[in-house]
Parts: structure tokens; C-alpha cells; sequence
């Protein structure tokens, strides 16, 4: 397995990703051929070597021709744009999952609808070439996962239409909900949206750098000139560790104590945690201050699923404060088979770890239906499932 991890220790835009791809093999002439098939003209990708506070890096500029008139462009219209090229379907999914989310955010920001907001951001012919470029560069290398460090964002204030806003901007904070950030003291906007866009739709897992053997190393540079850290976002290729075996990921752990929330109510808000995407929710029983019985709920979420998760536990329970950290975990591989039993079909869920596998588990649904439907003990059903798969795999070999 090919793996791309963004290190953001300096921000990240499109062109620094765009850039970064580029330096760490990408073929400029491949990523030009390849964009001739959008129909925007007027254009020209500029592709130069510089060094930012001594460290070499490649930085890409959209150069546009001055007598090219450029229409006014919303979000329909970049759809459109993509889905007559001649790219192909891999690129064209993830470029449109860019620019939708890169709307989503645009029309919260401005309290509209993607339909009706002024997208200057997705409109301009340099966002459409990065994000575009990049899907078409992560393919072009052969990635099959992306991650990302936590994201530096900057500090202090940025200037744009809306007048003097604080670091992040509007745009880029929404996009950058329940992803970790670093802290960062550099002055300026390190981050800005299309790079935001780009790396929280991509980005499978953020956190630091996963059991890889590296490739190949490249940098993107960025248009500013930093003070305590170079403008330029590293890019790390590499395989993957045969012990990795793609079962590894980053999650946030969300904790709450919970002293005086009514029982029935801690029932309801772990139901509302699972259909807001959280991977797992439990209680366990501790002992506060005072001698006082409580509760310590604990919520298991994607960091992209961290805010809406966050949101139910203030709105729903009595806590006043909830700890957050990110964690790796070790998964097991899972696939389902299915068994047919006296009660009927069963399918069973099988772990493997490196192609081998290790445990299985009759699906509790289709037991308890069978259970049910036969009127017998469930234990039963998920006994005589289990037995049944073990009889049909094969002996290991003597």
C-alpha cells in the first residue's frame, strides 16, 4: 500500500500541495496533459525551483493570459467542468468531493445555499487547477491512502473582502472542524481554504507520521516569506510496514463525568452519538468528589466527526466540559461470510491480521431474527453459527 502524508508544520494551500506532488516526482508535463482535458483556457502552469530559508522546494503558479475572458463561475458550473473532461473517474470523484465540501463551507460562512453563494473562491481558475492537479497527481503517483499531520494555521489577522478577520479564516476554521490543529506563532494565514478543502476531503486519518518505509520526500513552497519556520508543506511517499497491514488509524477519544444527568437520558444521548457517526459509546461507573456516584461516557469518532459529537454531549447531558485526545488504534481486517445453519442463513463476521485470520463472530442481528423465528435460545443459534464456520475452514497445513 502507496501512502501520502502531508506534513503541515507550515500550513498548507493548493499550490503548496500541488507543489509538494510535484517535487516528490510528480511529471509536470503529465499533470499539464492531463489538465488540457478541462475546458478552462487561458491559463498556463508555471513550474519553478526555490528555496525557502535554504530548504529547496518547487513552487507552481497559475499564470492567466490578460486577454482571456473568464466567465463567472458557481459551483454547477465546476461541476460541469469536471464531468466533460476526460480525466478519469477516480480523479474526476475526488475533485468534486473537494469543491463540494470547499461550497458547503463557503455557503455556512455566508448563510446561504451552494446554489446561491458568490463563490470567488471555487470559481477562480488557480483553485480549480490545484484541486484538480492534486487529485490528478495523487493518482498519477499511485496513492492509495492520504494522511495528515495536524494542520498549522497561523496566528494573528488576514485581510480579505469581508475586511480584518482573525487567523483561521472563516472558511478554513469550518472546514478544519474536529481535525487536530498545531500550534503555531508564526504571523499570518498559513492555511487557507482550497488547501483546507483538499486535505480534509482526501485525508483518511490526521495525527503523526504511520509505520511506513519512505519513497521519496518532496516540498511545496508557498507565496510568503516566514519567519521562524520556512512557507512550505513537506510531502512523505512510502509503503506501508508489513507489520502495518493497513489496520491502523487515528481516533479521538472524547471523555465527560457525568454526576448529576438523569439515567434515561444517558440512554438516549449514546443513541444520538451512533447516528451522529461516532465508532463507539460506553459508560462506566466512577466516583467523583463528595462521595458522589456518577457516570464516564466515552465517545469514540473519527476526527472528522469530533464537533457534531462535541455539540450533542454540551446540548444533551450536564457537563460543562468535555476531554478530547487523539489516539492510535490496530484493527483487525473484517470481512463477512455467510453459513447456512438448521436456522437458516448466518453470516459471520471474520478478523485477519496480515491475511491470516485470527477470530470470527456470528452477527448478533441474524442470530437474534433466527432466535426469534424459531423460537429458541439465541445462544443456541450463535453457538451452532460459530461451529459451523469452524467446520469449514480448511485444516492448517502439517
Amino acid at each position: 500500500m502507496s501512502i501520502a502524508y502531508f506534513d503541515c508544520f507550515s500550513g498548507c494551500s493548493g499550490d503548496m500541495i500541488l507543489g509538494a506532488l510535484i517535487d516528490a516526482g510528480l511529471d509536470p508535463a503529465l499533470l499539464r496533459g492531463r489538465l488540457e482535458s478541462l475546458a478552462v483556457q487561458g491559463f498556463s502552469l508555471r513550474v519553478e525551483k526555490c528555496t525557502k530559508k535554504g530548504l529547496a522546494a518547487t513552487q507552481v503558479t497559475v499564470d492567466l493570459d490578460d486577454q482571456a475572458e473568464q466567465p463567472h463561475r458557481h459551483l454547477k458550473h465546476i461541476r460541469q467542468i469536471i464531468d466533460d473532461s476526460q480525466l478519469t473517474p477516480g480523479v474526476k470523484e475526488r475533485a468534486l468531493d473537494v469543491f463540494q465540501r470547499l461550497a458547503e463551507a463557503e455557503a455556512g460562512v455566508h448563510g446561504t445555499t451552494i446554489e446561491k453563494v458568490h463563490f470567488h473562491e471555487v470559481g477562480a481558475v488557480d483553485a480549480i487547477v490545484d484541486i484538480v492537479g492534486a487529485c490528478i497527481g495523487l493518482e498519477a503517483l499511485g496513492v492509495d491512502r492520504v494522511v495528515c499531520s495536524p494542520i498549522a494555521v497561523g496566528s494573528g489577522t488576514v485581510v480579505c473582502a469581508h475586511g480584518e478577520l482573525p487567523v483561521p479564516a472563516p472558511a478554513t476554521a469550518r472546514l478544519l472542524q474536529g481535525v487536530p490543529l498545531a500550534s503555531c506563532d508564526e504571523v499570518g494565514e498559513l492555511t487557507t481554504p482550497t488547501g483546507a478543502a483538499l486535505l480534509t476531503t482526501l485525508a483518511d486519518s490526521f495525527g503523526p507520521i504511520p509505520s511506513m518505509c519512505i519513497t521519496a520526500t518532496g516540498y511545496g513552497a508557498g507565496r510568503r516569506e516566514g519567519r521562524r519556520r520556512p512557507n512550505v508543506l513537506r510531502l512523505v511517499l512510502g509503503t506501508a510496514a508489513a507489520s502495518d497491514d493497513d489496520t491502523g488509524d487515528e481516533i479521538m477519544v472524547l471523555e465527560a463525568n457525568l454526576d448529576d444527568t438523569r439515567p434515561e437520558t444517558i440512554g438516549y444521548v449514546m443513541d444520538r452519538l451512533f447516528e451522529a457517526g461516532a465508532l463507539d459509546v460506553f459508560s462506566t461507573p466512577i466516583g467523583m468528589k463528595k462521595n458522589r456516584p456518577a457516570v464516564l461516557l466515552t465517545v469514540l469518532a473519527e476526527p472528522a466527526r469530533v464537533a457534531e459529537c462535541e455539540d450533542l454531549l454540551f446540548a444533551e447531558t450536564t457537563t460543562f466540559g468535555v476531554r478530547r485526545h487523539l489516539t492510535q488504534r490496530t484493527k483487525l481486517q473484517r470481512t463477512h461470510e455467510t453459513v447456512t445453519t438448521r436456522f437458516g442463513p448466518i453470516r459471520v463476521k471474520v478478523g485477519r491480521r496480515s491475511g491470516r485470520k485470527v477470530t470470527a463472530q456470528p452477527e448478533y442481528e441474524d442470530c437474534r431474527a433466527a432466535a426469534e423465528r424459531h423460537q429458541v435460545a439465541l445462544r443456541t443459534v450463535m453457538d451452532e453459527a460459530a461451529l459451523t464456520w469452524q467446520a469449514g475452514q480448511s485444516p492448517p497445513p502439517s
